[in-house]
């Protein structure tokens, strides 16, 4: 049976995350690891969804370290010391919803064949061991105090300038606050006690659920503001103006600092080839950008949904070293004048709703091959396609019945033209 999404296992608690199913999670993992380090975010449910994978961890005789509510990141970072991590947590979803994430010792989240292991496992309900092997558990008190030391050595303590962050309620709460005055910037806090219920806004770091910290940005006459969704692996920003920086934005950014090589989903902007001498695109999900960074040797990874990857500290997604590394940046230049003056060109986004998506992709690939020169089509995740002057991409929803055109070109003209061809396209086969 399948149970991971490319983000875990994730649903609404009792109907898809149930602790029958955390039970055999649990017993599967501790089939396979004899060490394992577990944290969650503040989610209600979080202690009932950890409880039930925890016993099913020892009855199959796993060392079990429980670290608490913490970010992904955090835990993601103290993997290292383990034969796997998990985090409890659906990260950017809202309350009703919990998630289990597993990552590898670097941070890396599992991947497909690690994920078809774990599944098939789970199915085989692999038996417990007698009564005087069963596993133990132990607490892991410094998981926060590490992370944050190992940022600290990076980004120092000399940052004199002002922040606002929102931590939406969540695992963040628990060290980017405490994370940034260490660094010596001027803090305002926002919604920095952890609710699992979320109650100031939903945990998604979009715009339309950020119009307060903009705001706060202004009437505090602040340099930067930050914004965590419900476990830190996600960070979005406004500039001292209160211009919200979105992850295309926020991306260029970034991979601007790394010239060399990054890896970004096919999904984000022609830009990046501009600002770095190779781009490596890949399939939607942080899960495999970081898996192409680690094959490729890659500086820097990172998706437009506001997820950062610094290998140096790790694998996983980390929206807190993240942080400190915008609050350096803001040290050295103009934010806003840097942003202001990346390149930026039109883009269209569509969705039609097609019931048989598979094989109608497949036939649009297929057509695609015999149409475009090799070198112009990436299928790494749907159909990207390299044009003199900009890209579309055509791509099937993981979640609903749909098929989404997005384009992207140097002027509207340009873009209308390559639009109106990957609809016509998708119309053709329909």
């Amino acid at each position: 049976m399948k149970y991971f999404g490319s983000s875990g296992i994730r649903g609404v608690v009792n109907e898809v995350i149930t602790p029958e199913l955390a039970l055999k999670v649990g017993m599967a993992l501790g089939s396979e690891f004899k060490k394992i380090i577990i944290g969650r975010d503040p989610r209600v449910h979080g202690e009932m969804v950890e409880s039930a994978l925890i016993s099913g961890m020892l009855s199959r005789g796993c060392s079990v370290v429980k670290a608490g509510m913490i970010p992904t990141p955090t835990l993601g970072f103290s993997t290292k010391e383990f034969d796997c991590g998990i985090i409890i947590t659906a990260s950017h979803n809202t309350a009703e919803y919990n998630g289990i994430k597993i990552c590898n010792p670097n941070g890396r989240a599992f991947d497909s064949e690690q994920m078809e292991l774990i599944e098939e496992l789970i199915d085989s309900s692999p038996e417990p061991v007698p009564w005087d092997e069963v596993g133990t558990v132990h607490d892991f008190k410094d998981a926060v105090k590490k992370h944050k030391q190992k940022i600290l050595e990076k980004f120092g303590t000399d940052n004199d300038i002002k922040v606002v962050i929102d931590c939406a309620n969540g695992a963040g709460c628990a060290i980017t606050p405490f994370l940034l005055r260490e660094m010596g910037c001027d803090v305002v806090t926002m919604n920095s006690n952890p609710d699992g219920r979320f109650p100031a806004h939903d945990p998604e770091p979009v715009e339309e659920n950020l119009k307060d910290l903009g705001k706060m940005v202004i009437k505090t006459n602040a340099d930067l503001g930050l914004a965590h969704d419900g476990d830190a692996d996600r960070l979005v920003a406004f500039d001292n103006q209160g211009n919200y920086l979105g992850g295309d934005q926020l991306l260029a950014l970034f991979a601007s600092r790394f010239k060399k090589k990054v890896a970004v989903p096919v999904n984000s902007s022609m830009i990046i080839e501009e600002l770095v001498d190779e781009v490596i695109r890949t399939k939607v999900g942080d899960v495999y950008v970081a898996e192409n960074m680690e094959q490729n040797n890659a500086q820097f990874g990172g998706e437009p949904s506001g997820t950062w990857i610094f290998p140096e500290i790790s694998y996983a997604p980390d929206a807190i070293y993240a942080a400190a590394f915008l609050v350096d940046l803001a040290q050295k230049i103009d934010i806003a004048e840097e942003v202001k003056n990346l390149p930026s060109y039109p883009r269209i986004k569509k969705g039609f709703k097609v019931e048989k998506k598979a094989s109608v992709m497949t036939e649009l690939i297929d057509r695609c091959k015999h149409e475009f020169e090799k070198d112009t089509l990436n299928f790494a995740d749907g159909i990207r396609i390299n044009f003199e002057k900009g890209w579309t991409l055509i791509r099937a929803s993981g979640t609903e019945p749909k098929i989404r055109i997005t384009a992207e070109a140097h002027d509207e003209e340009y873009l209308r033209k390559i639009y109106e061809k990957a609809k016509d396209m998708l119309m053709e086969v329909i």
